[in-house]
């Protein structure tokens, strides 16, 4: 489950894009930073980094074609009202990235070569877990969502990328996740619904975002300078969500590929960026139905292993768009977003997703680096799941919802947040949260629920 780190503003004329928030790219953000950050001190508000330019080390390093990044996404959690359970608690997650970047141009003389290495480590606990959801089902998105994928210390990325034909040709090899390239979304908001690359959070488990890593490939091909497509191949490999595995490099456990392609066009509408993104993506394992056997009967009722399909795929759209400004910085304005995903509904338990939104970036004067934000998401369980669930509770003669034997049936979840991200450095940014999630789990029993944020990003 990826997070990304707001990217503070120097001046006007060193802004660091949108995109520098994806995870993957890490340490590429200190680049936009070396000549307004040169020789700051440590705790200097206008740096990028809270232990500064190190006397002017990091700035140099960096011509030299070396950048580091340590970024941390601390994330709290505290049900204020409903769940499952409603005891109070609170829960504390977080992550730190360790990340060093290399321009083998100036390192090597490579021409438009470049190295990522990434390391992350993740600890703590889930609001969502114990007292938002049904043990027995859990949520279906996550209150906090940098939590997930085992407290261990994992190689997030080892790629290297090579541009050709005057840099409209990319193509990066090594370790990475899809979402690093595909379906990228932001990650300012808590609950994962609306936070990050969404196809990996409800596509059955074969994509794998942000910390996981698998060996894959990415070609892309800059069509102009504001439209590209782009094709991957990825290893579809269980065995990397293992904590013991954090470092895994051989191939064994593979099961088949997951092979997205993506347009992405990036338009100025009335001078403002906006970025839409259509793409689609198939795997070649198996996948098991979600209530048939292998002879067209109901599996929960004839007792055979469900029938095996022999590929799964699904679509997304991601529209985002920047449609107010201030007269005198244009970066401070209203922008929109939606996120969407079908997925197969022979074999997903979720069939689709949407999400719609607004950020507000600069919303006083006295704080232009700001930012406000709500959304809200709808995860749909798919009805063919929903089927399978009723008849394995049928299948062992339990109707109660009160017994600890039922299955509880899931439906569709609700999850809504607004946050106020107060920009207190260049690298500090701590968002104070509210979000409501109705239908936990997409259970209708379970009371809904309010949860009380905190997710602070910060650049060391």
């Amino acid at each position: 489950m990826p997070s990304h780190l707001k990217r503070p503003i120097c001046t006007p004329t060193c802004k660091s894009s949108r995109a520098l928030r994806h995870a993957g790219t890490l340490s590429l953000a200190a680049l936009g930073f070396a000549t307004c950050a040169h020789a700051a001190p440590a705790f200097d508000s206008t740096s990028p980094w809270m232990l500064g330019d190190w006397g002017g080390k990091r700035s140099e390093l960096s011509e030299q074609g070396y950048d580091f990044k340590l970024d941390s996404v601390v994330e709290v959690g505290s049900n204020l009202h409903g769940g499952y359970n409603h005891d109070k608690a609170t829960r504390y997650s977080d992550q730190f990235a360790l990340g060093a970047h290399m321009d083998l141009q100036k390192i090597l003389g490579w021409h438009n070569a470049e190295f990522q290495l990434t390391l992350t480590n993740r600890n703590g606990d889930n609001i969502s877990n114990d007292r938002v959801g049904d043990p027995r089902t859990g949520t279906i998105s996550s209150s906090q969502e940098v939590w997930g994928r085992g407290s261990v210390t994992r190689l997030t990325d080892l790629w290297y990328q090579q541009k050709f034909l005057d840099q409209t040709l990319s193509v990066k090899v090594g370790r990475f996740n899809e979402g690093e390239d595909f379906n990228t979304f932001p990650c300012d908001f808590q609950n994962l619904a609306l936070c990050g690359s969404q196809v990996g959070n409800w596509g059955g488990g074969i994509w794998y975002n942000w910390p996981i890593s698998q060996w894959a490939m990415r070609v892309k091909y800059q069509l102009n300078p504001e439209l590209f497509v782009q094709v991957g191949a990825f290893e579809q490999n269980p065995s990397n969500l293992e904590n013991d595995n954090a470092f895994k490099l051989s191939g064994s456990g593979t099961k088949g590929a997951v092979l997205p392609v993506e347009v992405v066009w990036s338009p100025k509408v009335n001078g403002l960026p906006g970025e839409y993104r259509a793409g689609y993506y198939y795997s070649t394992a198996d996948s098991n139905d979600v209530y048939k056997d292998s002879n067209g009967r109901y599996a929960a009722q004839s007792g055979d292993d469900y029938a095996s399909s022999s590929s799964k795929h699904g679509m997304w759209l991601t529209l985002r768009q920047q449609v107010t400004s201030d007269a005198s910085d244009n970066s401070r304005g209203l922008s929109l977003f939606a996120n969407g995903t079908l997925h197969d509904k022979k074999t997903n338990m979720i069939d689709n997703f949407v999400a719609l939104g607004a950020t507000y970036k600069g919303p006083f004067d006295a704080r232009p680096e700001d930012d406000i934000g709500v959304g809200i998401s709808r995860i749909h369980v798919n009805p063919a799941y929903r089927k399978n669930t009723h008849l394995r509770n049928q299948a062992q003669g339990v109707s109660d919802y009160n017994d600890p034997a039922f299955i509880p049936v899931q439906d569709t979840e609700y999850n809504a947040e607004i946050y106020y991200g107060v920009h207190v450095a260049n690298w500090l940014t701590v968002r104070p949260n509210l979000q409501f999630i109705r239908h936990p789990g997409g259970v209708n029993q379970v009371d809904d629920a309010l949860v009380a944020g905190l997710k602070i990003q910060s650049s060391f």
